[in-house]
């Protein structure tokens, strides 16, 4: 395959939400509650909101930075590549980097409304959430049709009201909302509990909505060492991917809703192999427990529920067909610390040569699967001609890939504004 013909749908990104998010979205006796960007005396913006804060940290866009100043300290908008939170800068990006369209994750919020679901006033964190909602939508991802994958957050401590927003997003043409790994861990009834998930689980089945579980929230699950560095958070993240499918799988939501569909969102596909191979292996031999899969391997029910999202997986690729050819598909990241910018065509077609993967394959995994998947029609807006990595390259050439360093990035910043 030609790098310029191949097309490339990035099924997880993330953006880095701008301050004036909530003022076309939240009603009118609501505005000053609503959750506020506000600058601390060291110059860093933090959300606050009933009394809460949540700030973004360095690797939450550190695309555009020099490798040497990564790291966890906190981030403000005036440090970061403007496509991280200008909406017009995000698609130049994506051009530049030959992508189609992008689902973007949310940050101060929580990839599972987190920072919602903690704040004392559940009943204005709904409004909120629905306002946050509203703005991606609306305004995010309606700036640029064809573009985005609207994506949902969730409000999971009231199951009636999660149900509801789930059918007044799908009402809207939403086709995936963020979900808990393991809800558990939040307080939550774990998805064991189908009597308190059932709501959620007939109106997404009903509504064709992707449950979409994020790599990050699990990480409570692994008891590390207390003096383990950060290299063990971030390399272990894809493994509670494994809990999460354990307690879907074997929980029994799996077989009791044959229309559900999950995406394992930045979970890479190199897991899955083994982890089938021994759920199948086990319900064979340890009948004696007295699981019920219908005639089916535990092995085949994963797969017909779920999309396996990877950045890179070099090896994995190479077992394709054990994990199921139709249950991978590529993303980008950006503009996190993984992210492949500017250059992903060129990276992503040298990884499945290595893996001697064919053309009509590369396009299963690169777009294919995640249409069917989502419902998501690529080429609504852009023709297939148009969709091409060197169709969008040339529209943005004059995209400025230089690496700079968040101090230069500040400067740029504050000198735009001043003018």
């Amino acid at each position: 395959m030609n790098v310029d013909d191949m097309i490339l749908v990035s099924i997880d990104d993330h953006v880095v939400e701008p301050p004036d998010m909530f003022d076309n979205h939240v009603p009118a006796k609501y505005k000053d509650q609503a959750p506020k960007s506000i600058l601390d005396e060291n110059g860093y913006e933090r959300w606050w909101f009933q009394g809460k804060s949540s700030g973004s940290i360095g690797l939450n866009a550190v695309v555009g930075w020099p490798n040497e100043e990564w790291g966890m300290n906190p981030s403000t908008f005036s440090e970061m590549r403007p496509g991280s939170y200008d909406v017009h800068e995000r698609v130049r990006d994506m051009n530049r980097n030959g992508i189609l369209a992008s689902m973007c994750f949310p940050s101060f919020a929580g990839f599972s409304a987190r920072y919602f679901q903690e704040a004392p006033d559940k009943d204005l964190s709904l409004i909120m959430l629905k306002a946050y909602n509203d703005w991606h939508v609306d305004e995010w991802a309606a700036s640029y049709p064809g573009r985005f994958i609207p994506i949902a957050l969730a409000p999971v401590w009231n199951k009636d009201e999660l149900a509801q927003e789930v059918r007044r997003m799908a009402a809207k043409g939403v086709k995936a909302i963020s979900m808990p790994e393991l809800p558990h861990l939040q307080g939550l009834p774990s998805y064991h509990d189908l009597d308190y998930w059932d709501p959620f689980f007939r109106a997404v089945c009903e509504n064709d909505v992707v449950m979409c579980l994020h790599i990050g929230q699990g990480f409570a699950a692994i008891r590390m060492a207390p003096d383990a560095p950060i290299d063990n958070m971030i390399i272990l993240a894809t493994q509670v991917s494994t809990f999460a499918a354990q307690d879907l799988l074997w929980g029994g939501a799996m077989a009791k809703y044959p229309d559900l569909k999950i995406a394992w969102s930045e979970a890479g596909i190199g897991w899955i192999p083994f982890f089938l191979d021994r759920c199948d292996r086990h319900y064979t031999n340890q009948r004696w427990l007295g699981h019920d899969f219908g005639g089916k391997l535990p092995s085949e029910i994963f797969r017909e529920h779920s999309l396996a999202c990877y950045v890179t997986d070099p090896t994995a690729l190479k077992v394709r067909h054990d994990i199921g050819l139709s249950n991978i598909a590529w993303e980008c990241d950006y503009p996190h610390s993984d992210t492949i910018w500017p250059n992903a065509p060129e990276f992503v077609l040298d990884e499945m040569n290595g893996a001697d993967v064919p053309d009509h394959e590369i396009n299963m995994i690169t777009y294919e699967n995640t249409c069917r998947f989502f419902g998501w029609d690529a080429f609504k807006h852009i023709s297939k001609q148009g969709a091409t990595v060197g169709a969008l390259r040339a529209l943005s050439p004059d995209v400025d890939t230089s690496v700079r360093s968040k101090h230069e990035w500040r400067e740029r910043y504050e000198l735009s504004h001043r003018s």
